[in-house]
């Protein structure tokens, strides 16, 4: 079985009017890595899902998803 994660970070992240830089600002990371997240380059860390979680107020599983390939 294969999975792969997928994200609505990029949503969430409209829904409060916020750009790339705002965001990775609040999570302190830079604007570069929102955007591999977004973009599903780059899987995030825990400590790192749960940081955007806290910044967007939403659960992690509402950021993240496992699908099915």
């Amino acid at each position: 079985m294969s999975e792969r994660l997928i994200n609505q970070l990029r949503v969430e992240r409209a829904r409060l009017n916020l750009t790339q830089a705002e965001l990775a600002e609040r999570a302190g990371v830079t604007r570069k890595t929102i955007n591999t997240v977004e973009n599903g380059v780059f899987v995030p860390s825990t400590l790192l899902a749960l940081r955007l979680a806290r910044v967007l107020d939403r659960p992690v599983e509402a950021l993240f998803q496992l699908v099915d390939d």
